[in-house]
């Protein structure tokens, strides 16, 4: 599907379709009032009324509000890809042209590389139609990255375990690195031992593909600050020998959005161009069963020289990023360092399916990240630290176990083991991201549809424009 800025004029665009948001006030003095009232159109949020003889779609919002906007306009683009028009128009202006380019892109995204008979659809161009295209096509340019690199995320969560595995993960994090000009880094197992990561390795012993760091590297020019990413990958989990349940265990290929995301956020900075230093790491791992398998009761050595007590291999993941975030400090002086990682059931418990729960120490920098959630349009809410929390990661035999010693505020315990290994220089620079609830959905929502949603591309690329 092509989207294409176009200037407006008295002359009618070459367009099958023309799409018209309406609230429920503006329908009161609305001309076609009285065909919509008979066609039962009230002007509700995400309601639609076509108007098949006039070639229009209407579409009501609650207002005129980017997150309505971006709501509506994904059930519209849906709707439309199962009609028999070829093309569409919106009006768009500075204050609702994010929203609706990220409503026809996200919510007109499909993912249909496992069916062997894809109904394709007949809509191909949408134009969105305005007073002056050179004061709105850095805007129109930025929104297509962004929705772009979010997409490209979804994808790649989306790939199922068998065809995106660690040293698959590499490959396509050498290929975006070629792409998009980064520098890349990549180390295999042989690697991984020599830095002494053996809480990561352990992690991936029992699967047959060898777990991968990958480091790669945006530079410009006079960058004015360093952003560190850490991204959770783990390709698959099983649980390991503390084996999830059978039902828990499908859309468990969701476990890599954390690496996805970090994927998708270094594309879009690369590709805006933004002068700030950006590295990304990825610790890319398949959690499985097998007579090589890691187990309870075993004690990890992580690479920061910290002892680990498994006491359960489902919490797999804080034990992959304990020595990626390790690595990633010894390597990079970054001023921000954040982790993404569907970390925790607990985050989903707690905020519900759409919010990222946001955990670190810096009040300041958890209040930057809420207004870049909120122009991003994406779900942010912050999870507090507190002493007695993190008393219950204690171990009799090591320096701390896995998993907490209640079953409650699982999703702040496990941020505080994370904390265990952030240095004390780093402590306000560093905020971690559960996405376990908000990077996967079965149930399309907002301009999100089945399957992975990219959650955290938006917020992190609002965030990185603004970094001074």
């Amino acid at each position: 599907m092509k989207i294409e800025l176009i200037k407006h004029s008295g002359e009618k665009v070459k367009s099958e379709l023309s799409v018209e948001f309406v609230t429920t006030q503006a329908l009161k003095s609305h001309e076609e009032r009285k065909s919509l009232e008979k066609a039962g159109f009230k002007a509700e949020q995400d309601a639609m009324c076509f108007f098949y003889e006039k070639n229009k779609l209407f579409c009501g919002v609650e207002d005129e509000t980017s997150d309505n906007l971006r709501s509506s306009c994904g059930v519209a683009i849906k709707a439309m890809k199962l009609t028999s028009y070829k093309s569409a128009t919106f009006g768009v202006n500075e204050e609702n042209i994010k929203a609706i380019i990220e409503g026809v892109v996200l919510g007109g995204y499909e993912f249909n590389q496992y069916k062997t008979d894809a109904k394709k659809s007949k809509l191909k161009n949408v134009y969105l139609i305005c007073e002056d295209v050179k004061k709105l096509s850095a805007a129109f340019e930025e929104a297509i990255i962004v929705a772009d690199a979010t997409c490209y995320t979804r994808d790649l969560v989306n790939q199922t375990p068998e065809d995106l595995n660690p040293p698959v993960f590499a490959k396509l994090a050498e290929k975006l690195a070629k792409e998009n000009n980064l520098l890349c880094e990549i180390l295999g197992e042989k690697e991984l031992k020599k830095e002494k990561m053996e809480s990561m390795l352990a992690v991936g012993r029992a699967s047959r593909h060898e777990s991968q760091l990958i480091h790669l590297t945006y530079k410009p020019k006079n960058a004015k600050q360093t952003l560190s990413l850490i991204g959770k990958g783990l390709t698959y989990d099983s649980g390991g020998l503390s084996l999830k349940p059978a039902t828990s265990m499908v859309t468990m290929k969701m476990d890599k959005a954390g690496g996805c995301a970090v994927l998708g956020m270094i594309k879009a900075i690369s590709e805006l161009k933004l002068d700030i230093e950006v590295h990304a790491f990825i610790g890319a791992v398949e959690n499985m069963i097998g007579g090589d398998a890691y187990k309870p009761d075993d004690v990890l050595l992580s690479r920061s020289g910290k002892t680990i007590e498994v006491r359960n291999t489902d919490a797999e993941g804080r034990l992959v990023l304990a020595d990626v975030l390790d690595y990633a400090q010894e390597k990079v002086k970054a001023d921000y360092m954040f982790d993404f990682a569907t970390l925790t059931g607990a985050c989903l418990a707690a905020l519900g399916q759409y919010t990222t729960g946001v955990m670190g120490h810096s009040s300041k920098l958890k209040h930057e990240i809420s207004k870049s959630a909120t122009l991003s349009g994406e779900l942010a809410a912050s999870l507090p630290f507190n002493n007695h929390l993190k008393k219950l990661l204690k171990s009799s035999i090591a320096d701390m176990s896995n998993i907490s010693s209640s079953p409650y505020g699982g999703a702040i315990t496990a941020a505080l083991f994370l904390d265990k290994f952030i240095k004390e220089e780093n402590k306000d620079k560093w905020l971690h991201f559960d996405i376990a609830g908000s990077a996967y959905t079965e149930t399309p929502w907002d301009c999100n549809v089945y399957g992975g949603t990219g959650a955290g591309v938006r917020l992190i690329s609002e965030f990185a424009k603004n970094m001074k």
